[in-house]
């Protein structure tokens, strides 16, 4: 079934303001962590790069996921269209598959040097907050963009359970990169069965074994089941250190250095 475009143009964007809304305010009456570097020297750069990749999607990009999902499907091609499954098994199964295909393409980000290069920068803000969710280089954006187009065509996944898991991402990826504090007895529970603050913020680390955990962004199973998991970090949330050890002087929270920081030298911060 196709999905109505006025439809998607008005839930993604509702669903983005309102959890953001949330999450902002949580961030203020509930911090996990106090920072150094604050929202005024940081929020700029990290939305105005989130402008930036919504005009580069808008303008090189014709169709979105969904729009592309429904031209896969008018096709007949990719596997969901070829086994017959009930529809809302095939919707299930679609979105499983794609959180899936996320975890594996951020593990290729980090493994990959090239790739890693465009990935940086999410990783070089020095604090942790909602923002840091929506923190990537236009490069891997474009990138991301080709790869879940592929994904979508080779699964033949139905364009609801495209529209439901864009949405869902997106939300998630706000909420487990928030600094906000959540009991630590409901953390337990939730993260079995979503990705929370505390378990993704590991992976923000700057200490490299910590960084290469806890991929996943939505769904938490993919890291245990791939041994890639890792409770939490060895010098405690209060304690630990965010960013990436070369990119720690305050110029690179500017938009201009974050964009150009694909080019810098692995172990310097010139280019």
């Amino acid at each position: 079934m196709a999905v109505d475009a006025a439809l998607e143009a008005l839930a993604r964007p509702a669903a983005f303001v309102s959890v953001f809304v949330a999450m902002a305010a949580w961030e203020v009456f509930a911090p996990r962590r106090s920072q150094v570097s604050g929202r005024s020297s940081r929020w700029p750069s990290n939305l105005g790069i989130v402008a930036l990749n919504t005009v580069l999607v808008r303008t090189v990009f014709p169709l979105t996921a969904v729009a592309w999902a429904d031209n896969v499907a008018q096709q007949g091609y990719g596997l969901l269209n070829i086994v017959a499954l009930p529809s809302w098994l095939a919707v299930i199964a679609a979105f499983v598959l794609l959180d899936l295909a996320i975890y594996l393409q951020h593990r290729l980000f980090h493994a990959v040097p090239v790739f890693w290069r465009l990935h940086r920068m999410h990783h070089a803000d020095t604090e942790f907050d909602l923002t840091n969710g929506l923190r990537f280089h236009p490069l891997e954006i474009g990138l991301s963009m080709l790869l879940k187009f592929a994904v979508i065509a080779a699964l033949g996944a139905p364009a609801w359970s495209v529209l439901v898991f864009e949405i869902v991402l997106n939300a998630t990826s706000i909420f487990n990169h928030a600094n906000v504090r959540l009991p630590g007895k409901v953390d337990r529970v939730l993260r079995l069965w979503v990705v929370t603050p505390d378990m993704h913020r590991v992976h923000h680390s700057v200490r490299p074994l910590e960084t290469n955990s806890n991929f996943g962004f939505n769904l938490p199973w993919w890291d245990r089941w791939f041994g890639t998991y890792r409770a939490q970090p060895r010098d405690g949330h209060a304690n630990m250190r965010i960013g990436l050890p070369q990119f720690r002087d305050p110029k690179w929270l500017r938009l201009d250095r974050m964009l150009v920081q694909p080019w810098i030298k692995p172990d310097s911060d010139k280019i």
